[in-house]
């Protein structure tokens, strides 16, 4: 009989509470939040862009021969499949262990590309967050936002979304 009733105690103790905390909501009207939307900005920003072009012109003649490397072992495999039928014995192990260094070689450069690639990209990105977090700082101070959320939002209302005014902040420090 005591636990039920201390039970209901408890219950209504909590009901208490929990409406309690309803009428703080009131309050948060007075704040001015926003969202920004990350992705959209490292998608559109002038930076972003610039960057992913600069990481493009840097390793493209690394891609270029590397593709090349990997068309002329291609075409030596292609002979050794054709011609090894007919080929001595000693050739054909020499073309062989010819085709399986090239192959290891190849896997080799194009793990080091990859890495290089994806190291250089992770550094130049780095910069451009930094950026991006400075600029939403800007516009959440100019525009007077008390809160600003970013990843993890499932929906905002376009009254609240800043992305736009962040990429126009942007902007305008990228043509500076």
């Amino acid at each position: 009989m005591k636990l039920k009733r201390f039970n209901r105690f408890l219950t209504i103790i909590t009901a208490a509470i929990l409406l309690s905390g309803f009428g703080v909501s009131v309050y948060a009207e007075d704040y001015k939040i926003g969202v920004v939307n990350a992705n959209k900005i490292l998608e559109q920003s002038p930076q972003a862009r610039k960057t992913s072009v600069m990481i493009e012109n840097e390793f493209s003649p690394r891609s270029k021969q590397l593709l090349a490397e990997q068309k002329a072992l291609s075409a030596q495999e292609d002979k050794f499949n054709k011609d090894g039928a007919v080929m001595s014995e000693a050739e054909r192990k020499t073309l062989e262990r010819d085709i399986v260094n090239k192959r290891r070689d190849l896997k080799r450069e194009d793990d080091e590309f990859r890495e290089d690639l994806n190291f250089r990209r992770n550094e130049e990105m780095a910069k451009i967050q930094n950026e991006i977090v400075s600029a939403i700082q800007a516009v959440a101070k100019e525009n007077n936002f008390d809160l600003v959320l970013s990843d993890g939002v499932i929906f905002a209302s376009p009254k609240i979304d800043m992305t736009d005014l962040v990429l126009q902040h942007l902007n305008k420090t990228a043509a500076k």
